[in-house]
């Protein structure tokens, strides 16, 4: 009985202490969830800002529209906005050369090999997959197909066409530029094939006119040469071996410091991207015309976009890693709001690089290795981009095209997304090749620049997308490769350490040993000293 009230003592004793503690706890919980918000915040504070930053842009560029301002006024609103990509340009080179040199030379060969033929493949892969989705949407929407109201007064860009350029020429150039002959001016400077008009006399006595090549050189970073000069650099330090490793050193230092420029412009990227968009609905002079003549082309390229980015891009990645990719893909919103800003791919690079290292946990060898070269080769978005015009500007004309056209846009349109450039309107020179390429006119090309900042804006991030989740499948590889060499070693070791148990056991010398010790005395140290 005794025992019994004593056990209903501590009972209650226990439930008046529980009770007790019901308070603190709740107030610890609550306490929790505030400290789980105020962490989340601190986490996203500039994902919140970037795109709370598109979204006061929109709203600026809507109140001030009204306002009818002149081309020097729409200047002074866009001003911040050319800040952010002065500055995101100013970090460019730096971040290229250095990343690279230091992500080759950090790799073992037969690493960089494996790692860089796999990512070859991917983009060649990607950028064939959605070339071919475009042209089969081109098929479907038939975006060209009852255009009248596309020769209205303010829709065509005369003056903005480019000049036509033989395809031969243009994948000449491409390889040129490959391989520049002053790395001082390939900073700035990119070649290019330009044509003089040349008077004959033929033997008949007539005379003609012929068109000559020739090389110039025009403003504009030459990256393809920058990219392949500083991975064949990275490795040349890499086979030095000792020599090297200060170089290396200091590209690593130089890379570091870009990167922590980098991460105080991302805090300057708010407020340009707020000014830029604004600026650009500012600018928009008839967006009614545009929609109602244009309207079928504009969703056409942005559903390929979707499809492409929304669907095709994801499945990749899954079906390599077996991971969630939009989980990926939600750490990398400040990159994508930045293209979505800037149309640019070399511009959105240093924050693709940053927050792909910090919110995914990618590995840095593999991001500073890959994002610069998947910003100006892996262009999936201007695939898109290119051949929906090119079938848009195909319907215009009223031509059909036949099996052996449709296999040159995609073959040209992969090959030429490799040399655009990754800048703002960068994919319509391109097209002019496309064109070229299957006979058709170029004259169409001022209606696509007229609609080109609207499309552009999902064409960059698609791109900048294509180049994250490449880097996000290098990585699973790398990683598991890594685990399984690791695997390896334990099950050598492990096999090492077996075999020398059972030597030991039937050893001769051992079993004297052991036979010494156990006959010799604890208590004699001699005895002791004379075993070891």
């Amino acid at each position: 009985a005794a025992g019994s009230m004593e056990a209903a003592d501590g009972e209650k004793a226990g439930g008046g202490r529980n009770g007790h503690a019901e308070g603190p706890a709740a107030e610890r919980g609550g306490g929790g969830r505030l400290k789980g918000c105020q962490d989340f915040l601190r986490r996203n504070v500039l994902v919140l800002l970037t795109v709370s930053g598109v979204v006061a842009g929109v709203v600026l560029g809507a109140a001030v529209r009204g306002a009818e301002l002149g081309p020097a006024q729409v200047a002074y609103l866009a001003f911040p906005g050319e800040l952010l990509l002065r500055m995101l340009r100013m970090v460019i080179l730096p971040l290229v050369v250095c990343s690279l040199v230091s992500g080759a030379a950090s790799l073992d060969t037969r690493s960089l090999g494996r790692l860089g033929g796999i990512a070859i493949a991917y983009f060649l892969g990607t950028t064939l997959l959605a070339s071919g989705l475009a042209v089969a949407l081109g098929f479907i929407v038939r975006p060209g197909a009852g255009a009248s109201a596309l020769n209205a007064p303010g829709l065509g860009l005369p003056g903005a066409v480019p000049t036509s350029k033989e395809t031969v020429d243009s994948f000449l150039d491409l390889v040129r530029n490959l391989f520049p002959s002053n790395l001082v001016a390939a900073a700035f400077q990119t070649y290019a094939t330009e044509y003089k008009m040349l008077l004959r006399n033929t033997t008949s006595g007539n005379v003609t006119w012929e068109k000559v090549p020739v090389g110039t050189e025009i403003e504009g970073m030459n990256i393809l040469g920058l990219v392949l000069f500083a991975l064949v650099l990275g490795v040349a330090l890499k086979k030095l071996g000792q020599e090297g490793e200060d170089l290396i050193r200091f590209f690593n230092s130089f890379n570091e410091a870009t990167m922590v420029l980098v991460s105080w412009i991302m805090w300057y990227v708010p407020i340009g991207i707020m000014f830029l968009v604004g600026s650009k609905i500012v600018e928009m002079e008839d967006i009614v015309l545009l929609v109602t003549s244009l309207g079928k082309y504009i969703f056409a390229s942005i559903l390929g976009h979707f499809i492409h980015g929304g669907i095709i891009l994801p499945l990749i990645y899954f079906a390599a890693t077996r991971q969630n990719p939009y989980r990926f893909l939600l750490g990398l919103i400040t990159p994508f709001a930045t293209a979505f800003a800037t149309c640019s791919s070399s511009a959105t690079l240093p924050s693709m690089i940053k927050c792909i290292e910090e919110n995914n946990g990618v590995d840095k060898r593999i991001s500073r290795f890959i994002l610069p070269i998947g910003a100006t080769v892996n262009m999936d978005g201007a695939a898109i981009f290119q051949c929906m015009a090119t079938v848009f500007i195909a319907q215009l004309n009223n031509v059909e095209l036949n099996p052996g056209q449709i296999f040159t846009i995609l073959v040209t349109a992969t090959a030429s997304s490799v040399g655009a450039a990754g800048v703002p309107a960068g994919g319509v020179l391109t097209i002019a090749i496309i064109l070229e390429a299957i006979g058709l006119p170029t004259n169409d090309l001022s209606l696509i620049l007229a609609v080109d900042w609207i499309v552009d804006r999902t064409t960059t991030v698609v791109n900048v997308e294509g180049d994250a989740l490449g880097a996000g499948i290098l990585n699973y590889l790398n990683e598991k490769a890594n685990k399984e060499k690791e695997q390896e070693l334990k099950e050598v070791n492990v096999e090492a350490v077996a075999n020398s148990k059972s030597e030991g056991e039937t050893s001769p010398l051992v079993t004297h040993k052991n036979q010494v010790s156990n006959m010799s005395s604890p208590a004699d140290p001699e005895s002791k000293e004379s075993v070891l």
